[in-house]
Order: C-alpha cells, then structure tokens, then sequence
C-alpha cells in the first residue's frame, strides 16, 4: 500500500508515476481555481487555458519539489507554485502596455505623495484632483489598471527575477527560520495597521474577495454595486495600501538600519 503523510496528504515518497499522475489529478481543480482568480483580473485578450496551462507546469513542479519531512501542507506548497507559476507566464507574455504600466506607476506616486501631505490616504475625489481627472476618468483609469498589481504588496518584483524568486520566506522552504517568521508576523502586523487606514467600503471589499474568495461578481451583490465599481474600488485599495506599506518599511528601516526590508508575505 502506498503511504501517505498525513500532513501533506501527498504519497511519501512517490513511488511510480500511477501515484504522482494521482497527485496531479486531485490537484488540477486548484489548478484552475487560481487561474480564473486570476483571469478576473486581466484584460480579456489574456486567455484563461494559457494561465491553466502555465499552472499545471506548477503543480508538476510542486509534486516534484515537495519535501513531506517539511511541516507545511502539500496544498499551501502548490498553491503557491501554482499562481507564482502563473504571474512568471505573465511577466514573459508582457500583456500589460507601456502605457498603462507608466500610468499606474504615476497613481503610486500621487498616492504616496498625498498621503504623506494628508497623512492619511487619500480618497479617490483627492486623487482625481491631484491628478487633474475628472472623477469619471480616475475610475475609467482604475478600471484599466485592473490586473497591474498582481505582485507582492510591498514592491514589485525586479524584472530579471520570477515571482518564486522574489520571496525568500517560501512555504516548504525557510519558513522554521526565526528570520522569515519574525518577518512574516512584523509584516502581518504593519498589513493590519494600513488596512485600518482604508474606509470601510474598500475594506470590505478586500475582505471578501480575499478572505472570503467570492468573485467580483459576488462582492458586488453583497455590496449592492456594479462588478465593475468591485474591480475599481478593489485597485483603489490595494494601491493606497502599496503605498502605506512601502512608507511603513521605510520607516522601519530607518529604526532598524541593519535589518532588511521584508519582501515577502
């Protein structure tokens, strides 16, 4: 009989092929779970089977790399292969314009810059001002940048590195080090501080989508708006929580100048 660990719930060791197709087998629904979360966020000429199939180069890689000695879940170890797998297909594809990549660094400025003014966040009316938008044209713009902030809360990755790269503290790898766990709580702790600073809506929002995992769809029936109002509210938050996040480390580094700054959550 094969054995399993009771942990991971994956074959220890995996013995023949029968055994590893299995492991892909039940795994292939998180597959395409992740793909379309992700999917919801992009433009519509990015297909949903390239994010599927760039998923399950994930998962395989997960079965392969997967050490069951390792006190995590085999399912949080390819949840996380699977989408960093997903966001590396789409670095290379390069879906996203110049211009809307220059656009969106131009709102992550103005957030960090009026909220250093305001020392607060601003909300989107500030925003749109600030940037000399009408409000219809600073939502038309959220809207476009629907999918630009796929990467890490705190900054983006560098371009010669793969989104697995750009997080040392990885599940199944360093995570028992004191150093990533004491990264993972203090940024934790700062995510929970800036989320604070959000209005309630936006809150709300994140929440439910990230907490709860309902769709745009489904956020917007609880909420009682429009999907597409979901995805601008959605990006709102995330950038003001981008730019309170980086002001934060900051200002963390500066207390501690011979720590590093956490990059991985």
């Amino acid at each position: 009989m094969l054995k399993t660990d009771a942990k991971s719930r994956l074959p220890a060791p995996l013995l023949d092929w029968a055994a590893r197709d299995r492991v892909l087998h039940d795994h292939l629904s998180e597959v395409r779970y992740i793909a379309r979360r992700i999917h919801d966020r992009l433009p519509r000429q990015v297909l949903l089977e390239d994010l599927v199939q760039a998923g399950v180069l994930g998962l395989i890689d997960a079965v392969d790399k997967f050490d069951p000695g390792r006190s995590v879940q085999f399912k949080s170890y390819a949840k996380f292969r699977i989408r960093g797998s997903i966001l590396d297909s789409l670095r290379e594809m390069d879906w996203s314009p110049r211009r809307l990549r220059r656009q969106a660094r131009r709102l992550e400025a103005a957030t960090s810059e009026l909220s250093a003014q305001l020392g607060r966040a601003p909300s989107e009316n500030e925003l749109a001002e600030y940037l000399a938008l009408d409000l219809s044209e600073f939502q038309r713009l959220l809207s476009e940048l629907r999918g630009l902030e796929l990467g890490s809360l705190q900054a983006h990755a560098r371009e010669d590195m793969s989104a697995t790269e750009a997080e040392p503290c990885q599940p199944n790898g360093p995570e028992e080090d004191p150093f990533c766990l004491c990264l993972r709580s203090e940024f934790k702790s700062l995510l929970a501080e800036a989320m604070n600073e959000l209005n309630e809506r936006e809150r709300q929002v994140l929440a439910l989508y990230y907490y709860e995992e309902l769709t745009m769809k489904e956020v917007g029936a609880v909420l009682g708006v429009v999907e597409s109002r979901v995805s601008q509210i959605r990006t709102a938050a995330l950038l003001r929580l981008r730019a309170r996040m980086q002001q934060l480390l900051v200002e963390r580094s500066r207390l501690s100048p011979r720590d590093e700054v956490p990059t991985a959550l």
